[in-house]
Order: C-alpha cells, then structure tokens, then sequence
C-alpha cells in the first residue's frame, strides 16, 4: 500500500484502516477525484507478483473483482473503520484487536509515527483525537 500511495501521490488517496486477513483484505480508502479501481488494481498487482515469486506461484492470486461501498456520512465513516478494526476478533483470530498484527488497529492505538495510515481523520470524531475514547468505540461493536 505504501508504495502505491507513493506511486499515486498526487492523486491525494488516503488509506484510513486496513485488515490483512487469510483470505481477503479490508482497506477504507478515502480518495478525491481518482477511482478507487487504480489504485486498488496497482495493489493487487504488486502483491500478487510479490506473492508468486516468493512462493513459486503463477496466475491469478485473487479470484474476484473488489467490492467497494461509497461511505457518505461520518457515522457510516466511523462504523466502517470498526468494522474493519473488528474482523480479526469477530472471525476468532483474536480476542482483542490490538492482538493482531496485520491490522492498522496497532498504528491507532500507539500514536507513535503513521506512514502510510491517515488515522487522525477517524479519530478527529472523538474530543481531543483520544484514542483510548476510539478504542472504546470498537471494542463496544464486538
């Protein structure tokens, strides 16, 4: 994703959550006036190739197009960002989020440095961008 957002800098995309999973990926991405299909094609594409040749693969690594769901209201905003926080626990990886490491979760619980995650536009909903108050937000959704 990082080298993406890299490739596409001008294109001003936000990655806002992610969840690596076994078998899919969840990534609310926020963009203004490219499509969404680049930059997740760029994604697959590079994983997919980066997938293959470490583990001696050839062909297609995901089997279906994405699905992509406009979010057109703050609340649809913060429950997206919880329910991807959420799939790891709820699929019973995990019994905290905090558990699981192929998740941005970690990045919004330790205020240390970002990279490529922007996550102070979700917790800009909670008073002084407290991420213990958004830590409580999600863990009430489980």
């Amino acid at each position: 994703m990082k080298e993406t957002l890299d490739y596409y800098m001008y294109d001003k995309y936000e990655v806002i959550s992610y969840c690596l999973m076994d078998n899919h990926v969840h990534i609310l991405i926020r963009t203004e006036e490219k499509p969404l299909g680049q930059f997740i094609g760029r994604i697959h594409s590079k994983y997919a190739k980066y997938y293959n040749k470490k583990y001696n693969y050839i062909g297609h690594l995901f089997q279906d197009r994405y699905y992509s769901e406009l979010i057109e209201t703050d609340v649809q905003m913060l429950e997206a960002s919880r329910y991807v926080h959420l799939n790891p626990v709820r699929a019973k990886m995990v019994k905290k989020p905090e558990a699981y490491e192929w998740s941005s979760y970690l990045i919004y619980m330790s205020g240390g440095k970002e990279g490529f995650v922007c996550s102070n536009r979700i917790l800009s909903y909670f008073k002084d961008k407290n991420r213990e108050l958004y830590k409580s937000y999600v863990e009430s959704g489980t």
